[in-house]
């Protein structure tokens, strides 16, 4: 499947990049921070907007420790419990959410953790189903994704060719068809030697599905380039300000870079083009001016024969080409041709 409807958007094969500008929980469980996640990523260009739903209750256990990424954002005092049970929002804040992004013009998307969340979303007619990478092996909950007969974008950071196959099975066998891949690597942030960008050709082979990147690592090289090589989609987490307590803020955009990306990106998808070689309309209006052709080094008298030695090659390329010398040598003046003057057929017997 070469593209894949998502709202009044198509991704794939010859549509333009679809970004996916990831707040995830850099709204640090505030509602109005989250409004301005929204408005922030309309502003820069995004074409979607996405949050994470999820009841801490279903996500993690109690005892689990925070990972070294989120020590750094949030410190070593507390679990990941205590930390993630802080950026859960409630059924409310999603319909406020929603609304919000409504009114900014902007597609509103979320990842669900838990079966809960697929059904609190779906009731709000998300228009599709963002999959993070850690649930990639949970069919469980893919099954109950997919049961909702809506186009799924799932991520595959930590898998193997094996994993994805088996996950994508659980999806179609929902009769679920519509699936973006995003290529990721899943550390906070990533290392760009180990992107591996062209894994994204791998995707692309081996499962026949539209491909993009959901990108971690710090900066916007890797996401432009990504574009460059036919991602259909990038996910780039995003923040008010990195310097905010939290997880996820040091790795994410601030909205002038994330701004400045999708920019990049535009660019880019324009600078592409369709592939054939041929000069352009502005190359056209050059050529006379960059071009040679082929004039007379000395004076040449009427009726002369034209040898090589009384030829040059100079601008304005608005004569006979130099690469048909050959044909002019051996020739007659037919009037005098005074030196640099251009030598056309015309003036030759």
């Amino acid at each position: 499947m070469l593209t894949v409807q998502i709202a009044n958007t198509r991704i794939g094969q010859g549509e333009p990049c679809f970004i996916i500008a990831e707040a995830g929980v850099n709204h640090n469980g505030n509602i109005n921070s989250a409004k301005e996640l929204i408005r922030a990523a309309r502003r820069a260009g995004a074409s979607a907007v996405k949050f994470q739903a999820f009841k801490t209750e279903e996500l993690v256990t109690r005892g689990a420790e925070k990972a070294p990424y989120q020590k750094q954002g949030t410190g070593n005092e507390g679990s990941q419990f205590e930390m993630i049970q802080q950026l859960e929002l409630t059924e409310r804040d999603f319909e406020e959410l929603l609304a919000c992004a409504q009114e900014e013009g902007i597609i509103f998307l979320s990842s669900a953790f838990d079966k809960k969340s697929v059904d609190l979303l779906d009731r709000l007619r998300v228009p599709t189903f963002k999959v993070g990478s850690g649930e990639i092996t949970n069919l469980p909950l893919l099954k109950h994704i997919a049961g909702k007969k809506k186009p799924v974008i799932l991520s595959t950071g930590m898998a193997t060719l094996d994993e994805i196959e088996e996950a994508l099975a659980a999806i179609r066998q929902e009769g679920v068809a519509d699936i973006v891949l995003l290529h990721c690597v899943s550390c906070y942030p990533a290392r760009v030697e180990e992107v591996n960008l062209r894994a994204m050709d791998t995707l692309g082979q081996a499962f026949g599905l539209p491909v993009g990147l959901s990108d971690h690592t710090l900066g916007i090289t890797i996401p432009i380039a990504a574009v460059a090589l036919g991602a259909c989609a990038i996910e780039k987490h995003f923040t008010l300000n990195k310097n905010l307590p939290g997880p996820d803020h040091r790795a994410s955009l601030e909205p002038g870079e994330l701004e400045e990306m999708i920019k990049s990106i535009r660019e880019v998808e324009a600078a592409l083009g369709d592939g054939m070689k041929r000069p352009t309309v502005g190359e056209e209006e050059n050529k006379g001016i960059a071009r040679r052709s082929i004039v007379a080094r000395v004076d040449i008298p009427a009726s002369a024969i034209i040898s090589q030695g009384m030829l040059a090659f100079k601008r304005p390329g608005t004569g006979v080409e130099p690469k048909y010398a050959d044909l002019i040598v051996g020739k007659k003046a037919k009037d005098n041709i005074q030196a640099g003057e251009l030598i056309t057929f015309d003036k030759l017997l």
